[in-house]
């Protein structure tokens, strides 16, 4: 009589136990790249070719994510991070995106870099439906949820960018004769257009000289001296890394005094200042949204001291002065954050969902005041800078944060 007791209860347990788990079973939901113990994350950057200083982006996401799976990954589950190089090459880009979805199956692309590149996969990832998410360009189309609900952006839009350059000339130097060199893809055309924006109708007169460069290019030397000629007080710089720190170092040879305003993707010390020589970079001029490691006002900082902490346990090769593994650290703290709001509902629809419901998100390295904000109607996550200006060995940050909305 005690057995049949014992096993009558025994027998209630497992019933119980098998409906809790099937209800927990339910409540999960998955699509392709996710499972009950793993997320693959699909990347593509430009580990060689001419934008290939920002490979380090990509290293610095991969270690993150090697430390997040380290600390038990995210609800459980570890992260599956697949990164190929596309050497800057839309083509190629192209190519790997096609591999990362149709043969690695993954869940997502996250952080692809470069406006070309991401161009030319954006209209394959919407008819795909999988997310390209918080990719690595400032291009304005990436805010554009109605025609591409599956393409978000990240850091402050180029034309944004632009037009606190171009408003801030208004007010310190409306009188500017202003040169403008720009690579000759999107990139290059977006940041044009945006200062051509905000000088509004007075763009035709100050803009006095334009000359545009190829990334084939080997340098782009002749096009700095030409546009000193044309006699211009004021020099916009709109270049990769490579090419940013080629036309530094050829402005300080041939003494051109111009005023260097330099866009945000070229601001980083160890890539790009530092090789074109700390001498020859005095006074350039700059936004930021992420706090730079060379800054002492962030050293008592607990974000800083979090991110010093992870480069030296889990990415000691990396360059802490790189402004590449600032942003890939901060990217990567982002993309975790939509991964836990997901929970068990790792589907695609929902990580678009839960990218679009950020809400004062801040990571570790975003500068006070800036916080990452989403909706449904907004996929543009940062939308304020702050100006910065080179001096000694680093930047010091001048002026109060500003939107950079591209309407305000």
């Amino acid at each position: 009589m005690i057995l049949t007791r014992r096993a009558a209860v025994v027998s209630a347990a497992l019933v119980i136990l098998a409906a809790t788990c099937a209800a927990r079973a339910a409540d999960k939901k998955y699509d392709t790249g996710a499972t009950d113990t793993e997320i693959k994350i699909g990347n593509i950057m430009p580990y060689s070719g001419p934008a290939s200083a920002y490979g380090i982006i990509g290293r610095t996401e991969a270690a993150y994510f090697n430390k997040i799976n380290s600390e038990g990954g995210i609800n459980g589950r570890k992260i599956n991070f697949i990164s190929y190089d596309d050497a800057y090459s839309p083509p190629k880009a192209v190519e790997q995106a096609r591999k990362l979805v149709e043969s690695d199956e993954v869940l997502l692309i996250f952080n692809s870099l470069g406006t070309p590149s991401n161009s030319a996969i954006q209209k394959y990832m919407n008819a795909k439906k999988v997310p390209q998410l918080f990719v690595a360009t400032g291009a304005t189309k990436w805010n554009d949820p109605k025609d591409y609900p599956w393409t978000m952006g990240w850091q402050p839009s180029y034309q944004s960018e632009a037009r606190i350059y171009a408003k801030w000339l208004l007010k310190e130097k409306p009188g500017a004769k202003i040169a403008v060199l720009y690579q000759n893809d999107d990139y290059g055309k977006d940041y044009l257009k945006g200062l051509k924006d905000g000088l509004g109708n007075k763009a035709a007169s100050m803009i006095i000289a334009e000359e545009s460069y190829e990334t084939t290019e080997p340098t782009i030397d002749n096009h700095i001296v030409k546009l000193k000629s044309s006699g211009a007080d004021v020099f916009v710089d709109i270049a990769t890394p490579k090419f940013a720190a080629q036309a530094i170092k050829k402005v300080a040879e041939i003494e051109w005094k111009a005023l260097h305003i330099l866009n945000n993707v070229s601001v980083s010390i160890g890539s790009v200042i530092k090789p074109a020589g700390f001498a020859n970079a005095q006074g350039i001029i700059s936004a930021h949204y992420l706090k730079d490691t060379t800054d002492p006002r962030w050293t008592n900082d607990p974000g800083m001291k979090a991110y010093l902490e992870f480069m030296t346990k889990y990415f000691p090769e990396g360059d802490k002065l790189d402004n590449g593994t600032v942003v890939g650290y901060g990217v990567a703290q982002t993309l975790v954050q939509v991964l836990k709001q997901c929970g068990d509902n790792l589907t695609r629809e929902n990580v678009m969902k839960q990218a679009a419901s950020l809400r004062d998100f801040r990571t570790e390295v975003l500068l006070p005041g800036i916080t990452i904000n989403t909706s449904p109607t907004d996929f543009a996550p940062i939308s304020q800078l702050q100006l910065m200006r080179f001096t000694g060995e680093r930047w010091d940050l001048f002026g109060d944060v500003i939107s950079a909305d591209v309407g305000g």
